[in-house]
């Protein structure tokens, strides 16, 4: 078994505190956790995007989200009125997901110092590197979606 600093998941998980060290701070002046900046910035980029509302399915899949901890997410920023949720008119059983004005509001107050960590992120890192990461990132995850790798018992 290779060593444990060498482990893939603790070296993700190692970067991803590293980053989020950067964010946290600022998600928790504004009350909000990292998993509802999530929410909302997906809500948010699919509206900019031209798009209305989005499936909460596919709002579990873009943000990485068990559907259970979504549907706590989702009624904490129904409750800030953050965002809206609708009973789809095609198939009861879907709801449908639309970032509220006031949630606009919020993404566009803290963009500019989300914007600045990154900023500083790159300063830090290295913008080549950063896009090189990005990349290399992005190609494992491809990779690893299109093995067909299973453990075969013994």
């Amino acid at each position: 078994m290779r060593e444990f600093r060498r482990s893939l998941p603790m070296s993700l998980l190692k970067a991803r505190e590293a980053v989020m060290k950067n964010f946290t701070p600022h998600l928790r002046a504004n009350d909000i956790s990292a998993q509802q900046w999530r929410v909302l910035r997906a809500l948010f980029d699919n509206l900019k995007q031209g798009e209305g509302e989005l499936e909460m399915s596919a709002v579990a899949e873009q943000c990485f989200l068990l559907m259970p901890s979504l549907s706590r997410i989702v009624q904490h920023l129904e409750k800030r009125r953050l965002l809206t949720r609708r009973i789809s008119e095609t198939d009861q059983r879907r709801s449908m997901l639309k970032i509220s004005q006031s949630g606009i509001d919020l993404v566009e107050i803290m963009a500019p110092q989300s914007e600045a960590r990154y900023q500083h992120i790159t300063e830090v890192f290295g913008c080549g590197k950063l896009e090189l990461l990005y990349e290399l990132l992005d190609e494992l995850t491809e990779k690893l979606n299109a093995d067909e790798y299973i453990e075969k018992a013994d």
